[in-house]
């Protein structure tokens, strides 16, 4: 099957949050299933500045080689991509977004055509890529070179909806019939992902319960009726994890390697970080690590409201992420008040953020929704038991025989959960058989690409 992928990032080559891991490893597991796959992203600044070499096709069209021979496109436009941030600055976005991932949609469509890659199924990820399937059946529905392709659009999270001002809508492209309650239109505005849904072959989110989830009011953001319209057409598959970037036995970031096989190297990461983050309250109590960005849909109010009960509990606390200044705020003054039980780091810094998933004991994810979520995978991997709430891709993979779950979004549940799990690390054999049995689990992205395969043949047979 040849395969399309389009995304606003993918590592190595841009990034700014979990997108660009699942762009970055998708593809490599769809070529080892024999799919001939390319992508494409925008040519931002980032791209030209990671340090990986691009080559130029007939002079005009950027593309690089990744994995066997897959080989990623990057549409260029000065004007709009070279830029510092990929989607704003100093957190706010960019006024003619709308006409950035316009062009990137439209020239993605063309510079297919120009490559002559006859394309089964273009597999658009989030609202940026989501006009993709708009353009394929209104302005290219006449042109036979598209007329087989079929779309399957993912939802990474539902809360980012591409709205704009209904004033922007001529600079779509698109017949103003489609500035409708069917379409785009959106309490007077315009929705991309809303049309992305709408036209698209086949959606999906990123685990089975956030799909169910995202049809409901609570969930929906305003689409739920939408999504209920659409909902035969409507999966959930779960992202993987690249076993090959976190991985205890080889990780590099880490004090010492270690394995299931001999977990003893994690308590000398444990103490590494502990000296590291000047805690000195005791190596026999639990380190709670804790990386995430800091917004309220992560559980930072839960988390915070909670926070003087929590630190009179033996307990000691890691925590590394960017974000809401508020929340840097509240979590500044609790760390200046118990410097020996709280580190708080206020910055993206990946190789610490590879310290605390080997160093914690319990990982901390108390988000009010996740329609996906990788710590908690990741956290698995190195034998750091999670502690979550009981929601979208959490709800997926966490249960009680490998971590701790909270069912109520409420302190109190959260206290109780925090308790239960400083009980449960008392009990030495019995916790060092959970580690065990954590580190066993397996999301690598092998089992997601065949469920992707099942969906694209799902599309493609559609008439």
């Amino acid at each position: 099957m040849r395969i399309v992928i389009c995304a606003s990032e993918m590592v190595p080559f841009a990034k700014t949050g979990g997108l660009a891991d699942v762009i970055g490893a998708l593809p490599h597991a769809l070529e080892e299933l024999g799919h001939e796959v390319v992508v494409f992203i925008p040519k931002y600044k980032e791209v030209s500045q990671c340090g990986v070499k691009l080559r130029r096709l007939n002079g005009r069209i950027f593309y690089a080689g990744v994995g066997k021979n897959i080989k990623v496109y990057f549409p260029a436009h000065d004007a709009y991509f070279n830029r510092d941030g990929l989607y704003q600055e100093k957190g706010v976005d960019y006024p003619d977004n709308l006409e950035r991932f316009c062009y990137y949609s439209r020239r993605v469509l063309e510079q297919l055509k120009e490559i002559n890659f006859c394309a089964d199924i273009i597999h658009a990820h989030d609202w940026q890529a989501g006009l993709i399937p708009l353009y394929l059946k209104t302005v290219y529905k006449d042109d036979p070179f598209y007329k087989k392709i079929k779309t399957l659009l993912t939802i990474h999270n539902l809360g980012y909806q591409g709205l704009f001002p209904k004033e922007e809508f001529p600079k779509l492209g698109l017949p103003s019939s489609l500035f409708t309650p069917q379409a785009l239109e959106f309490y007077g505005r315009i929705n991309i992902l809303k049309g992305s849904i709408v036209f698209s072959d086949i959606i999906n989110t990123v685990s089975p319960t956030y799909s169910r989830e995202i049809r409901s009011k609570e969930f929906g953001y305003g689409l739920e009726g939408v999504l209920g319209n659409r909902k035969e057409d409507l999966f959930g598959i779960l992202n993987g994890i690249d076993y090959s970037i976190w991985n205890p036995e080889t990780d590099k970031f880490i004090l010492k390697n270690y394995s299931a096989e001999g977990i003893a190297g994690k308590k000398g990461n444990k103490e590494g970080l502990r000296k590291i983050c000047k805690l000195k309250l005791s190596k026999d109590v639990p380190l709670f690590g804790m990386v995430s960005r800091l917004a309220g849909h992560k559980g930072f109010d839960l988390l915070i409201g909670a926070m003087e009960e929590i630190l009179k509990m033996d307990i000691e606390m890691v925590i590394l992420g960017l974000g809401d200044k508020k929340y840097e705020t509240a979590l500044r003054h609790i760390a200046g008040k118990q410097p020996k039980k709280i580190c708080v780091n206020f910055k993206f810094d990946d190789p610490l953020a590879h310290k605390i998933y080997a160093a914690a004991d319990i990982f901390l994810m108390p988000s009010h929704y996740e329609p996906c979520g990788l710590s908690q995978m990741i956290s698995l991997r190195y034998g750091t038991i999670p502690l979550v709430f009981k929601t979208g891709g959490l709800a997926d993979t966490i249960n009680k025989e490998n971590g701790f779950i909270f069912e109520h979004y409420t302190k109190e549940a959260l206290l109780k959960a925090i308790s239960d799990s400083i009980e449960a690390f008392k009990m030495k054999k019995k916790w060092d058989a959970l580690v065990l049995k954590a580190m066993q689990y397996d999301f690598s992205w092998k089992e997601a690409a065949r469920r992707y395969t099942l969906l694209y043949e799902k599309a493609c047979n559609r008439k």
